[in-house]
């Protein structure tokens, strides 16, 4: 498994932003990050107005938390990809290279 450093310079490798989407605060999001050992991409935070980021990607759920969800937005703006997870879930990030390389 690629190090933190060694997926970071590969996500910097592209063409493309990938983001994850949380309703969570900047500070939580951060600590949750920490726990996994860091996260390669950025992580926004969705807290206020809460979820209105994830309501529109249709992520927010009706008590108030979003999926686990990965955009994908390439050098044009235009989003390419989104990832979906259930809350306990960790989205994959080979399969997150895949999509990239099809950017190409």
């Amino acid at each position: 498994m690629p190090s933190y450093e060694e997926n970071l310079d590969r996500f910097e490798g592209y063409d493309a932003q990938v983001v994850g989407i949380s309703i969570d605060s900047t500070h939580v999001n951060a600590a949750w990050a920490k726990t996994l050992g860091g996260i390669t991409y950025p992580l926004l935070s969705d807290f206020y107005p809460h979820g209105a980021v994830a309501e529109k990607y249709g992520v927010l759920r009706a008590e108030g938390m979003a999926e686990r969800t990965i955009v994908i937005v390439d050098k044009n703006g235009i989003v390419r990809y989104v990832d979906v997870h259930d809350i306990g879930e960790q989205p994959d990030e080979e399969q997150i290279f895949d999509e990239l390389r099809k950017l190409g």
